[in-house]
């Protein structure tokens, strides 16, 4: 196998970027200003990696700090002395989606890109594709690797049959704490978060998972320790719609498209998130995410030819967030919230929008991610082995000059004075 480790790196002169309520909305994006980011210890954890080959980071940043943000990768990752290092940014990004451009409809050509969760992992994959890796190991660039063995750990298994005859093509490994532990924290929670803690539920799955034999079919996916072989990720996207939580969604489309997700219990990484203080924003994403979540099942078990999602399929967890009681949680929690917690006037104003709003949301956007998925094996083929998209992910030159020039001008650049690596000629007839 060729695997290639995929770290989206998150950037903004804000703790987060965008609006709540919107796929363009990250929780802990890196200020732009920062003097130590973590991406710089993530990739100083990688200098240990046994077989190490190419390190694809994908930079997301907000407009007004693209540039600068992009700088400060390189920078990181000159600094790192990693061999094989692609950096992936707007313009990149730009010259990949020209070639897959025709075969989208307009109003899926935000699937694949910098805006979004799903849709910067999906990017990730068609780079993948690009530069043939056929395992996609995803981690988080808030997590520092701790084993030399850290991509044998990751191929582990992948390819076998278990008996259950699904054959293990995606695995989740799972993080540790400061704690040291990867259970979440038991503490006892406030009395306004009792409907919404998921660590009770959470903890019970993964006490079970940690003691059973180390591959086993998994309920949950830590995306920061994630690893997808290319017979999955050329087959099944991930959700672009979807506002948080796009790895155990993508768990969720795996299983509704005959494949899956396996656990194993001796692959793991450390987190080291920094301390949020939102907690409000994070619980309308949730809402959003959940709300989404369910009105998607429904849709994909109305297609026959996929197969069915049901809520025990999850249980202990996440299978109550995509149940029936769902709305009983929200209401309860944002009722309670809105009154005892800190954040009470934010909790006040979710309360008055978030069932209207959030409805509103999974209704209009439900159907367009079996819309993408039947153009996706396509991409994914063109994409693959695609030696014109390799060079240009490699700075060697930008699949088409058209691209390259309107994106220099964006930038008062002269492209062939300024960025001359960046223009591939085009190919005489």
């Amino acid at each position: 196998m060729n695997p290639a480790i995929v770290i989206p790196s998150y950037w903004s002169n804000e703790e987060r970027l965008g609006e709540s309520g919107s796929v363009a909305c990250y929780d802990h994006a890196t200020p732009i200003d920062t003097p130590a980011p973590q991406l710089a210890d993530c990739l100083k954890s990688l200098e240990q990696v046994a077989g190490l080959g190419s390190v694809i980071i994908l930079v997301v940043a907000s407009p007004d700090v693209e540039e600068r943000a992009v700088h400060r990768v390189s920078d990181i990752a000159a600094a790192s002395g990693l061999p094989d290092v692609v950096i992936v940014d707007s313009f990149k990004a730009a010259g990949l989606r020209d070639q897959y451009a025709h075969m989208l409809p307009a109003e899926l050509s935000g699937a694949i890109g910098l805006v979004g969760y799903g849709a910067v992992r999906n990017l990730g994959l068609l780079a993948c594709c690009a530069l043939s890796c056929d395992v996609a190991v995803f981690i988080d660039d808030d997590e520092v690797v701790l084993d030399p063995e850290f991509l044998a750990q990751a191929v582990y298994g992948l390819g076998a049959q278990p008996r259950t005859g699904t054959p293990v093509v995606a695995k989740s490994g799972y993080f540790l704490d400061h704690r040291n532990s990867a259970l979440a924290d038991r503490r006892r929670v406030h009395f306004y978060d009792r409907h919404w803690s998921k660590r009770l539920e959470f903890n019970e799955w993964m006490t079970q998972a940690l003691a059973g034999p180390r591959i086993s079919r998994s309920n949950t996916v830590c995306g920061g320790c994630f690893a997808v072989h290319a017979e999955a990720f050329t087959r099944v996207a991930f959700d672009a719609w979807i506002t948080r939580g796009e790895d155990t969604d993508y768990l969720i489309d795996l299983r509704a498209y005959g494949l899956d997700v396996w656990f194993d219990n001796k692959w793991r990484v450390r987190h080291n998130p920094p301390r949020l203080s939102d907690r409000a924003f994070r619980f309308e994403q949730d809402v959003y995410r959940w709300i989404y979540t369910r009105r998607k099942i429904e849709v994909l078990n109305s297609n026959i030819d996929l197969h069915k999602i049901l809520p025990e399929q999850f249980m202990p967890y996440p299978g109550p967030w995509i149940g029936p009681e769902l709305e009983t949680r929200i209401r309860k929690t944002v009722n309670l919230r809105s009154i005892f917690s800190p954040e009470r006037h934010a909790y006040m104003q979710i309360r008055r929008t978030w069932r209207k709003d959030a409805a509103a949301y999974a209704e209009q956007n439900c159907t367009n991610y079996m819309h993408f998925q039947t153009h996706w094996a396509e991409i994914a083929a063109l994409a693959w082995q695609n030696e014109a998209m390799a060079c240009m992910l490699r700075g060697q030159g930008m699949l088409n000059p058209t691209v390259a020039a309107h994106v220099a001008q964006a930038r008062g650049m002269d492209v062939a004075d300024e960025c001359p690596d960046l223009v591939m000629e085009e190919t005489q007839e």
